[in-house]
């Protein structure tokens, strides 16, 4: 992590202890097994000691699907960490290093109305093309270049009862979770129409970070492009087992560790803004960042966009992560109900090992149908991007490297001059 990135509250030293506390604690949503896949420290204070069969975690350096497979072979993709080992369900030892990283290229986009886009462009610095992701079928906004309409929330013809004071000025939004008080922040386009269905964007802060800090950092960087196009959503996470309160940019100890009802609170936000507001339910995304990239990892897994599931009527149709590792447990990207994946990672970074963000893209590129290729690292220059070849029609895989440490924007280290959020803006588009 370098001094310049946004998770500024202490230097990497300290952000690694943070996580490997974190990651002892481990983590596992309602919907992971204690079976398959050991998972890892989430980035920047997950928990971790992912129990895998016999995965080796070091503290968060696995990658999703373990660093060890049956009989102690190396699992898909998975990477081995720096420092200790766990057994079969144990937790991790010592801090480890697992990421993901950079920016994605502009190419192979799906065109509304179905049609294939010509070859991928390539990223800056350099990116392998993928090709249209266009399946056809009639115009619109739905999955697939268009093939189904877009699907109009229940805020759609009404009156919010959510009032104008309350958005689109850092106010906090409270909301019960489970008998827990919680909270979030909310952005709505400045000219909105409640006939018109808006993509909508959760950003998920990272450890230390907070709803406050997303709402400063204009959701990564992205509400200055989205136009007035996008509703973006800020949920806020806990210290411990306590809702985190802090009222400044960023809260220590903030974060995503289990047994909180995270998902739950997602699942709440998601369900209060939708009966607020116009929303396109066939274009929810998630994106964020080290603690907040597991998270959003997690929201992938377990909500993916027409998934079945007993406790929620949405789901994401793609999500972008940055530096990221898995939480503990051994939730995986459906292949049955895809999700379009976008990863980059610093090739040194120092909190979240590059070689992790590796594995997780592999596990969403197996899980999306495409030809798996190892992603090129960035040798010279800023940044290279890969665009994973063969994926299911409309659910492209892409992970950028980058050269730089722990960071969510890429070389420069904020948001203003980074070519991060323009690469994930590009990503998010084309759907």
């Amino acid at each position: 992590m370098m001094t310049s990135s946004r998770d500024k509250r202490g230097n990497v030293s300290q952000h690694r202890r943070l996580l490997v506390t974190a990651m002892i604690a481990g983590f596992c949503m309602p919907a992971c097994s204690s079976s398959t896949t050991g998972g890892n420290g989430g980035s920047g204070g997950n928990g971790t000691g992912g129990a895998g069969t016999g995965g080796a975690a070091s503290g968060g350096t696995t990658g999703a699907g373990g660093t060890s497979a049956k009989g102690g072979t190396t699992g898909s993709g998975g990477s081995s960490g720096t420092g200790g080992t766990m057994s079969a369900g144990g937790s991790a030892t010592s801090g480890g290093t697992v990421g993901a990283g950079g920016s994605m290229g502009a190419g192979g986009t799906t065109a509304k109305g179905g049609s294939t886009a010509a070859g991928g462009n390539s990223a800056p610095g350099g990116s392998t093309g993928m090709g249209g992701a266009g399946t056809g079928g009639s115009s619109g906004s739905g999955i697939d270049g268009g093939a189904t309409p877009a699907g109009k929330s229940a805020g759609c013809g009404t009156t919010p009862t959510l009032t104008s004071s309350q958005y689109n000025n850092g106010t906090t939004i409270p909301i019960t979770v489970n008998g827990s008080q919680r909270r979030y922040i909310l952005n709505v386009p400045t000219n909105y129409d409640n006939n018109k269905p808006y993509k909508f964007i959760l950003a998920v802060h990272e450890l230390n970070g907070n709803d406050k800090e997303m709402y400063n950092q204009k959701y990564y960087g992205l509400l200055p492009l989205s136009n007035d196009t996008v509703i973006f959503a800020a949920p806020n996470g806990v210290n411990g087992s306590t809702p985190c309160s802090g009222t400044g940019s960023g809260d220590g100890g903030c974060g995503w560790p289990s047994g909180n009802n995270n998902m739950q609170l997602m699942d709440a936000v998601v369900k209060q803004v939708t009966d607020n507001f116009c929303v396109d339910m066939n274009h929810i995304y998630a994106t964020g960042w080290s603690y907040g990239a597991s998270m959003s990892y997690e929201i992938g897994c377990e909500r993916p966009l027409g998934g079945p599931t007993a406790t929620a009527t949405w789901g994401v149709r793609a999500v972008a992560n940055y530096s990221v590792a898995q939480m503990s447990g051994s939730c995986k990207p459906s292949t049955s109900n895809p999700v379009a994946y976008y990863l980059s990672h610093g090739t040194h970074d120092s909190v979240l090992g590059y070689s992790g963000g590796v594995a997780l893209a592999q596990n969403w590129s197996n899980a999306d149908g495409c030809t798996w290729q190892t992603p090129t690292s960035v040798t010279s220059g800023a940044h290279v991007c890969t665009k994973m070849q063969g994926c299911k029609a409309g659910y492209p895989v892409e992970f950028c490297s980058f050269n730089g440490d722990h960071t969510p924007f890429p070389d420069s280290g904020n948001e203003s001059n980074s070519w991060g959020p323009q690469e994930v803006w590009t990503f998010f588009s084309q759907f």
